[in-house]
């Protein structure tokens, strides 16, 4: 993929308008104007028969940790019948989704037709706009919706509020250049987010292979168990022969992040960026100091150990630990089956934690983990193996840095016009 913006642009003359100077060969239109704004709607949960159909319903959660531009379905559909007796309606594909209460500014375009729930308010573009254009007009003006929410308790941005509000819109054919420069680089980044599960996934293949069903190479280098190698009786079942059972707590130990007394937006010297949730889901991270924080290095296994994610384990990340990550340091086993084990149990920690209104990852339950025990020898064969995985996600994710920081550093200046098309795009 090759985006090559002309060094040489052309001058462009400026006007005076109502949302300040913009290209004169721009106009001014309100979203009312450019789309038609849809609301949704939530069939009764009471009522079985409009719920587990084959029409996809998205809500405000489903986009919570979305990292795409496109998206199919959320974790729930409705029925015909659902659709029909709710304020649920059917929205064509290429339809913008925003959701405008708890929270405002979560975004995506529909990849068929779908329907959502009554925290949005969707797009249906017309002949004066296209979705991936619009798309990435809302996305760059993020704060503006936030800044026309009203409402006490949650921001909420009505219909008729987001109706009324005005940007700059290039002809459509210029939209479609702006949307192609932004949306190659998406491409890429969205591209390198499916190839790094991928490789998680071969990496939990892996590990089940070794430690689950006990085909590691033997000697001769085939699998253990199906070639005859010798099991025993243990609390687990069947284990190779020379493993042990052990508690996992005798192996790990959380060490909790801090909150930083001061936080910077800029990378300045002797500060470190900060890891919180945000950051594992892409984000851009803030910077402190790093004097009496803890530590993460991109080898070390971090678990969110606080709020709706609690139990989530990650690697990659090198930075100061913000008060809700925990890093595990591991003794005598190696990080690399640790990290696996944690992640194959990632949905069980989920599902038991702690806490009323604010769920905590249950360290004690996590400790009392019964594990196999390999010899260091297969321990270390892993690892060889595993890191092959690691430091290649490792790079994927900083590419997509890179990849995210063009895109933004874009966005605001063509979509004010202060870089203007002609542009050459090759995919």
């Amino acid at each position: 993929m090759k985006i090559k913006l002309y060094s040489k642009m052309q001058k462009t003359k400026l006007k005076q308008t109502e949302i300040g100077m913009i290209p004169e060969d721009w106009e001014v239109e309100e979203i009312g104007e450019v789309a038609e704004v849809v609301g949704g709607g939530t069939p009764s949960t009471k009522i079985s028969e409009y719920w587990d159909g084959d029409i996809a319903w998205i809500t405000p959660r489903d986009l919570s940790t979305f990292k795409f531009r496109y998206i199919k379905r959320g974790e729930r559909n409705i029925t015909k019948k659902g659709l029909e007796n709710s304020s649920a309606k059917l929205l064509p594909k290429e339809t913008v989704l925003l959701t405008t209460r708890a929270p405002v500014g979560y975004l995506a375009i529909a990849d068929n037709q779908v329907t959502t729930n009554q925290g949005f308010r969707s797009l249906i573009p017309n002949d004066k706009t296209i979705s991936e254009f619009l798309f990435y007009l809302l996305k760059k003006n993020v704060e503006i919706l936030k800044s026309n929410a009203s409402g006490t308790t949650f921001g909420e941005l009505s219909g008729s509020r987001l109706k009324a509000l005005q940007f700059a819109f290039p002809n459509v054919e210029e939209q479609s250049s702006i949307a192609k420069i932004l949306s190659s680089l998406d491409s890429k980044i969205e591209l390198n987010q499916q190839m790094n599960k991928t490789l998680e996934a071969i990496g939990q293949a892996i590990f089940k292979h070794w430690f689950i069903d006990f085909e590691f190479p033997n000697e001769k280098g085939k699998p253990y168990k199906s070639s005859g190698g010798e099991m025993v009786d243990s609390e687990l079942g069947e284990i190779p022969k020379g493993w042990e059972v052990n508690e996992l707590g005798e192996f790990i130990e959380f060490v909790k992040g801090r909150k930083p007394n001061q936080v910077f937006g800029n990378d300045e010297d002797g500060l470190m960026p900060q890891i919180l949730i945000d950051v594992l889901d892409g984000g851009t991270p803030f910077f402190s100091n790093s004097e009496n924080m803890v530590q993460s290095d991109e080898t070390d296994i971090i678990m969110v150990m606080d709020g709706a994610s609690s139990g989530r384990t990650e690697r990659g990340f090198a930075g100061i630990l913000g008060s809700t990550l925990a890093k595990i340091k591991v003794k005598e086993l190696n990080q690399d089956y640790v990290y696996c084990l944690l992640k194959i149990k990632e949905d069980d920690i989920k599902q038991n934690t702690t806490g009323t209104s604010i769920p905590h990852a249950d360290k004690k339950k996590i400790e009392k983990y019964l594990i196999a025990v390999p010899p260091k020898k297969i321990l270390e064969d892993f690892r060889i193996n595993f890191n092959q995985i690691l430091f290649r996600q490792i790079l994927i994710r900083k590419e997509n840095k890179n990849l995210s920081q063009i895109r933004d550093s874009l966005l605001p200046k063509l979509m004010s016009g202060k870089i203007r098309v002609p542009v050459e795009v090759r995919a």
